[in-house]
């Protein structure tokens, strides 16, 4: 039986066979019995690499007294749902994103994303938004790509669809302007599968 450690778009913990190509936490979210009983601990949220320094992050058991490990389909799906590159293990990513977003520190940078992750969906124009921001369509995560929408699952996309019209925007507005930059993290941006 698959874990509850799978992150969605909209930041969702939901238990699924698939396991993602980007790695995270959010401080320690689960029991002494590996049941999740909150959605965060910490402002700090943020995407890893599955490998680093020997270190290989199986998405196995969760171990008591240690933060929860989470599973991304990709870091388009990490950024949606409020993450923001690790900087220890994404140093150089982490480095090119905190200069794009003008915040002076780590923390500052962590309560903005808090507060846009918890902050209402203002509702968008698609097509004026970057490749890999989300969208919402008919209660689904939409990805934009190349002036299309894709639709999200664990798995991977499906359904590309003009992008038009008005949609809530689900990435934080601070990783929508990063992507407006042209920022892309050195971790896989958009799964190929699907």
């Amino acid at each position: 039986m698959p874990f509850q450690n799978r992150v969605t778009p909209s930041g969702e913990l939901i238990a699924t066979p698939e396991r993602g190509l980007v790695y995270g936490n959010r401080g320690r979210l689960h029991d002494e019995h590996g049941v999740i009983r909150r959605q965060w601990q910490l402002k700090r949220w943020i995407s890893c690499r599955l490998e680093f320094r020997g270190r290989y992050r199986p998405g196995g058991p969760m171990a008591p007294n240690r933060y929860t490990g989470l599973f991304f389909l990709d870091d388009a799906t990490a950024l949606a749902a409020g993450h923001r590159p690790c900087a220890e293990c994404r140093n150089p990513d982490y480095r090119s994103f905190l200069a794009l977003t003008g915040a002076g520190s780590a923390d500052e940078l962590d309560n903005r994303l808090h507060e846009e992750r918890l902050g209402p969906k203002a509702k968008r124009d698609v097509t004026s938004l970057p490749d890999g921001a989300f969208v919402l369509v008919d209660d689904e995560p939409w990805v934009v790509i190349d002036s299309s929408l894709l639709c999200w699952t664990p798995g991977g996309y499906f359904g590309r669809r003009a992008a038009s019209g008005r949609a809530p925007l689900l990435t934080p507005e601070t990783n929508v302007r990063v992507l407006a930059a042209g920022w892309r993290g050195s971790e896989p941006f958009l799964h190929s599968g699907g």
